[in-house]
């Protein structure tokens, strides 16, 4: 049955993408009209490799990519660094607090992620909250400028997909037994010493599930860079909008996309093959 799913959801639409990004862009009808062609009883199949000529030859789409990777993975540092204390905290929480805690941390996903978004323009905004208390505080004379900038996306960004790290990471702190840490401490080791041999070791598939939850969609991301963010500020999602609807290049849209999923799913496949491998080692001995 999961591979059903995957195969209709996934594998389907994947494909059709992929078909698009080797056709050509045709006016007034879908792509596929330049992909396929039928001579009396043969089909014929031309795939244009122009798309994907262009898109490795124009350094737009070159820096999209290298501004999204980089935006994503400070994105996914700054929540592993805010997410794993917090997610600790809540795993060593007792248990009549424990839940709290939890529905805090979820609380955000109960309002609409635009409504968020917005509350952070209210918040950032030169006539914002933020900028009003610090100069009741005396701290600045003017108002900062926090929107529009890299620095906004960085913080909305971190507050959107925070969530994402820390619910990972807290279920595999909870199942942490803490005989382990108590052992440790009864063989010399200081806290700091358990936590980085014997915590941080054992909760490393935690952190490999919660990057993953928030550098594959932080990738993508355009509602954010768009509300809050400057032109300038270009990320692949941004581009794949523009090609769809300001440009109508659906075949060179789809190249973006299939290049996108291919940077996204090298680095995936390689930690599953390395997970597989270390539970194979472990199990050896």
């Amino acid at each position: 049955m999961p591979y059903g799913w995957l195969l209709l959801f996934f594998l389907v639409p994947f494909l059709f993408v992929l078909g698009i990004s080797f056709s050509e862009v045709e006016v007034a009808s879908p792509p596929y009209r330049a992909l396929l062609s039928r001579s009396e009883d043969v089909l014929n199949v031309a795939l244009n490799l122009g798309n994907y000529r262009y898109l490795f030859g124009d350094a737009l789409y070159l820096d999209a990519y290298l501004g999204s990777l980089q935006m994503a993975s400070i994105t996914t540092l700054i929540c592993l660094l805010l997410g794993y204390p917090i997610a600790y905290t809540i795993a060593r929480a007792p248990l009549t607090k424990r839940n709290t805690l939890l529905m805090l941390v979820m609380l955000p996903f109960w309002t609409s992620f635009l409504v968020r978004v917005y509350a952070w323009m209210g918040i950032l905004d030169n006539e914002g909250l933020l900028n009003k208390l610090l100069l009741q505080l005396g701290l600045i004379d003017t108002p900062l400028q926090l929107m529009h900038t890299q620095l906004s996306v960085q913080i909305v960004m971190v507050y959107a997909y925070l969530p994402f790290m820390i619910l990972p990471l807290f279920s595999n702190l909870a199942k942490l037994d803490g005989r382990l840490l108590e052992a440790a401490e009864d063989l010399g080791c200081r806290p700091w010493q358990a936590f980085l041999r014997v915590t941080l070791p054992l909760s490393r598939n935690g952190i490999v599930a919660g990057a993953m939850l928030v550098f594959i969609p932080a990738v993508g991301e355009f509602v954010i860079p768009e509300l809050v963010g400057t032109p300038e500020s270009l990320m692949i999602g941004k581009v794949l909008w523009m090609e769809f609807f300001d440009n109508n290049n659906w075949p060179m849209a789809g190249a973006v996309t299939i290049v996108m999923v291919a940077l996204l799913i090298i680095p995936i496949t390689y930690l599953h093959k390395r997970e597989e491998k270390q539970l194979a080692q472990a199990e050896q001995r």
